[in-house]
């Protein structure tokens, strides 16, 4: 994996702790420490990540390559300091790693080891150190982290100073330290914690349902969504192996919509784009191509949506919609993990394509089921626009017969109580109703091959139809 940015490789520092814990038999202590100091007048920050996992593998690090950039050069020297014993070693081996180094022999050199005296204990502690401000790190880190926390319900407690939070069977904090009066204090907690080391899909999804919901309520707090999300999941798994190493993908969508009282003009134009969230692991990462792929191959406008364009900038992926209402907005979020780890999983190993589009369809159609009239198909939206004047004339023709055994027990019907008999009360509650079963018709017709004949005969349905069952 080449390395080409400062976050791209505290990114890899942290997936590779976090599957040391997820191998390891026990609950885990994974710990980010930024410490501030200069040199030459010039800031620098040292990036530690320590796990007590499992011992490190050198194929973690060995496989990573130093790109030739002005940038990454100014900021990082390549050099990558290591110190990592398993529970069955006597010591604690030391190394340097320099990825500038293009011989492979010259790359790696050994330090003094430091005897463990007895005591049974493994892990890990990687080391960097960053030309760059703490501030500007710190704000990196902490949004990285804030992503991470999806995967697992956080403690409430987020402070600029530490973190605290666990995931799965690992405990997480985040320090931040320095040479100054100021940053040298550091607060330490740790947190109580109930649960258990298994990875369940089905708590997994829950807590990336919960967290996500989280994430998007507070990053949209300058728009008030409150408790206005409606939110759909999935899950999708492969064929089971003999090592239990099965893949999972795992899906939220969530729509938020604002009220039409908040000013248009203060709606950007990125915030009416779909950023996709991507998890690899329990770790935040570049989505994989295979994962892109997935979005094209979805028949979008079964839910009513037109996807115009997908951008994809260093990982991070939005969906341009063509048709999306001013005040409404999708967010999405992709988890993929192999749900029994038997060994370190490579980061670049690639999720598959239908398992990921087969999780976000899935997330949609429970999205589109649990809340009526939303992600209405284009077919549907296009006989909804004929129920205002079908209800009007319906109404028309109820109010207007000299019967009223009939015009009562057809109001009787409808729900409208006699006092409230009128065009508008009447015609509104028969388009309501007319809308409702639209709406139902259109989810049934996602699930039952055999659905009603359409309304509107038109054979471009049809073939988009015929191209989301291909992917099936």
């Amino acid at each position: 994996m080449e390395v080409s940015s400062v976050q791209m490789l505290y990114t890899h520092l942290i997936f590779c702790a976090v599957q040391r814990c997820r191998l390891a038999d026990d609950l885990c202590r994974l710990s980010i420490k930024l410490t501030s100091s200069s040199r030459f007048g010039c800031p620098l920050v040292r990036i530690s990540v320590s796990d007590t996992g499992v011992g490190s593998k050198l194929e973690e690090y060995q496989c990573l390559k130093y790109r030739n950039d002005a940038v990454l050069t100014n900021q990082w020297d390549g050099m990558i300091s290591l110190a990592t014993t398993s529970i069955s070693d006597s010591e604690i081996h030391n190394l340097n790693l320099n990825l500038k180094e293009s011989n492979s022999a010259g790359r790696l050199t050994k330090l003094p080891s430091t005897a463990k005296n007895g005591a049974k204990f493994s892990g890990t502690e990687v080391s960097v150190s960053i030309s760059k401000s703490l501030d500007d790190l710190l704000a990196e880190v902490t949004y990285f982290l804030q992503k991470m926390i999806l995967v697992k319900i956080p403690d409430p407690y987020f402070s600029w100073l530490i973190v605290c939070f666990f995931f799965q069977k690992v405990v997480m904090e985040f320090l931040v330290g320095g040479n100054d009066p100021l940053g040298s204090h550091i607060e330490n907690r740790i947190l109580e914690i109930e649960g258990s080391s298994a990875y369940s899909p089905v708590e997994s999804i829950k807590c990336l349902e919960v967290g996500f919901k989280d994430y998007v309520r507070k990053r949209y707090t300058v728009f008030s969504i409150g408790e206005n999300l409606k939110v759909g999941t999935g899950v999708a798994n492969s064929s089971g192996s003999s090592q239990g190493n099965t893949q999972v993908v795992e899906a939220v969508v969530i729509i938020s919509e604002l009220s039409e009282q908040f000013p248009s003009s203060c709606i950007r134009e990125q915030d009416m784009k779909t950023e996709i969230l991507y998890f690899k692991d329990f770790v935040p990462c570049s989505i994989a191509q295979s994962s892109v792929d997935a979005f094209t191959s979805i028949n979008w406008k079964s839910y009513g949506l037109a996807l115009r364009s997908i951008a994809d900038h260093d990982g991070c992926v939005m969906l341009e919609w063509e048709n999306l209402p001013q005040y409404f907005h999708v967010h999405i979020a992709i988890h993929c993990y192999r749900r029994q780890v038997k060994q370190l999983v490579a980061q670049n190993c690639l999720p598959d394509r239908n398992l990921a589009r087969k999780a976000v369809k899935c997330a949609l159609d429970d999205l589109k089921e649990n809340n009526q009239g939303v992600l209405l198909s284009t077919r549907a939206l296009k006989i909804c626009d004929y129920a205002p004047d079908l209800a009007k004339t319906l109404a028309r023709l109820i109010l207007s017969s000299n019967d009223l055994n009939f015009q009562e027990e057809c109001c009787s019907l409808l729900g409208v109580q006699s006092e409230e008999v009128n065009m508008d009360n009447v015609g509104n509650c028969i388009r309501d109703k007319i809308v409702s079963v639209i709406g139902l018709n259109d989810r049934n017709s996602q699930k039952h091959k055999d659905a009603p004949s359409f309304l509107f005969e038109d054979d471009y349905f049809r073939k988009e139809d015929f191209m989301d069952e291909e992917y099936q």
